[in-house]
Formats: C-alpha cells, sequence, structure tokens
C-alpha cells in the first residue's frame, strides 16, 4: 500500500487543510444558544464567529484565525483541548483534532491489511445462526459465516475484491439496498470512515478509494464535505431482507490482535421474529445458495 513522506511539505500541507476544514464546520454547526450566548440582531455568521471560539478556548483571535486558515503553526496539546472544549467536541472528534494536528504520538498510521489468520473463519463459522463478518477500517468485507450470506446474499455474490459496504450503499439500486434506515446509516458509517482517514492522510491507496466513493456519489461528497467524525458503537439496525421483510438486530463490533484494521461485526437479533427470520434466511441459504436466494427472493417469504 502505497503513500506519501507524512512529515514532506506537501503532506504537511494536506493535513492542515483536513484541520482548517475540519474546525471551520465544527465552529460553524455550534449555535450561540448551545453555549450561553445571545444571538444578537447582526449575526450574519453561521454558528459562533471566530473570535467567539478564541475566547471560550483563551486563545489569541489571530492565532486561531490561522490554525482554522490551515497557516503551518503548531498548537500544544493543551491548547487543542481549550479548543476541543469551546467547539464542544466529543472523545472521537478530539482525537481526529489532535491527530489533524500532528501531535507526536497521535497520528500513527494503523498497519497496512494484513492476512486473515486461519482461526478468523472457525469462529466466524461458530457464531451460526447469528450473521458476523469481519470488515476492515475502509468497510471490505473480508470474511463472513453463512448467516451473514443469508441476510446480504447480494453482497457475497460480488468477486471479494468488489465486496465493500460503503461502495455498494452507495451504487445500488434502491430496491437491493439492504438497509431500511439507509440515510441514518450511512452518515454513521462515513463518519467513521473520516475519522479512519485521519490517520492515513497520506496513504495513496485511501486517497484513491475516497475519489472512488466521491466519482460514483454525489450523496457521497455531500456527507464527506460535513466532516464528522465519530467512533463505532454498538446500535441497532433494521435490514431488509431479499423477501422484503424487515429484521432488527443489534449490531457489536469486536476488534482482534491479529487483524488491528478490522472488526468482528456480530448481529444478535432484537427479538423473536428476528430469531425467526434469521434461521429461515439460514436454511434456505444452506438450500440453494446466495444466487438462489437473491432469485426467490421476488416471491416472498419461503420462495
Amino acid at each position: 500500500m502505497s503513500s506519501t513522506n507524512p512529515r514532506s511539505p506537501a503532506a504537511a500541507a494536506a493535513r492542515r487543510g483536513e484541520l482548517a476544514a475540519f474546525l471551520r464546520l465544527r465552529r460553524e454547526r455550534i449555535t450561540p444558544a448551545d453555549v450561553g450566548l445571545p444571538a444578537g440582531p447582526r449575526r450574519r455568521t453561521p454558528g459562533l464567529r471566530r473570535e467567539e471560539v478564541a475566547q471560550r478556548a483563551g486563545v489569541g483571535i489571530a492565532w486561531y484565525t490561522w490554525l482554522e486558515q490551515g497557516r503551518a503553526i503548531n498548537p500544544s496539546v493543551q491548547v487543542l483541548d481549550a479548543i476541543a472544549r469551546a467547539l464542544l467536541l466529543g472523545p472521537a472528534e478530539r482525537e481526529h483534532l489532535h491527530r489533524l494536528a500532528g501531535v507526536p504520538g497521535a497520528a500513527a498510521c494503523v498497519p497496512a491489511r494484513q492476512p486473515l489468520p486461519s482461526e478468523a473463519q472457525t469462529i466466524l463459522d461458530s457464531l451460526n445462526p447469528l450473521p458476523a463478518g469481519m470488515v476492515s477500517a475502509g468497510y471490505d468485507v473480508l470474511a463472513f459465516n453463512d448467516a451473514y450470506a443469508a441476510l446480504d446474499p447480494r453482497m457475497v455474490l460480488l468477486p471479494p475484491a468488489d465486496r465493500n459496504v460503503l461502495w455498494r450503499l452507495f451504487t445500488a439500486d434502491e430496491e437491493n439496498q439492504p438497509l431500511v434506515d439507509w440515510e441514518r446509516e450511512v452518515s454513521f458509517m462515513v463518519s467513521h470512515l473520516r475519522a479512519e482517514f485521519g490517520r492515513r492522510l497520506h496513504d495513496q491507496h485511501w486517497r484513491a478509494y475516497i475519489r472512488k466513493l466521491s466519482e460514483a456519489s454525489p450523496l457521497f461528497v455531500d456527507m464527506w464535505a460535513r466532516h464528522e467524525v465519530t467512533a463505532p458503537v454498538t446500535h441497532r439496525k433494521r435490514f431488509r431482507t431479499v423477501d422484503g421483510r424487515e429484521v432488527t438486530i443489534t449490531a457489536t463490533g469486536f476488534t482482534t490482535v491479529a487483524v488491528p484494521d478490522a472488526k468482528m461485526w456480530i448481529y444478535t437479533p432484537a427479538d423473536g421474529d428476528a430469531v425467526r427470520v434469521l434461521g429461515e434466511l439460514l436454511g434456505r441459504y444452506r438450500e440453494s445458495g446466495a444466487a438462489g436466494l437473491v432469485a426467490a427472493g421476488a416471491g416472498g417469504p419461503g420462495g
């Protein structure tokens, strides 16, 4: 996986550009009321003014303006923490701010993708009938069990190199989308992708990946431009099965020492109906495979 020298002037400029955009967008999302300030009749700037952020953080207005303009200055950890508090940043956003500012130790790059250990598939298979898969930081589906394939057979019919969750969600036809709450779930994934991208600003493979998504989807461009940052959390999500039913699961992610760049996501049924539907899909998948499950989907439950 190729990357540019993170110490080069071009790389430093790119990092400062990301920092400037992140600070500006985070400032513009905060209303005066959020921090106990009057709106005032002459306020034309969305969110807080730069001088208001500087005052709340206890730094000079000119200095903060230079930081938001992407100039080559070196803020301390203490100053960055003060700015994070002024902008009401959450833990993931604070970490992202430190990384973009080039704080020593905060910008360590996660190693390139490593081969999956042989026991990974054994673990996934042992989790049936719970859908489970290994997914990289960039949302490549690296491995999965039968229950995962039964829940989303269109994904597993793709060639291994094309099995990317975000690519599929941004390019698939509406009738082939597996997520019920599409915008909420995809926004969450893009904000997590933005945090991961902050660890790999100089990685050419990742930059090409972002360009590919941008060229394929204006919706991705819009979400990416928000510079929202989150960490992955356990949450509920609703899937639309190939036969048109809805199933609610709880998605829980686990990291592994052997593959630090990936997470094992396990989907736990949220109710008895989900247990029944997942069990039916798993049985049909084992009888007819992914292609048979998709082909029979139009006929309704049970094919």
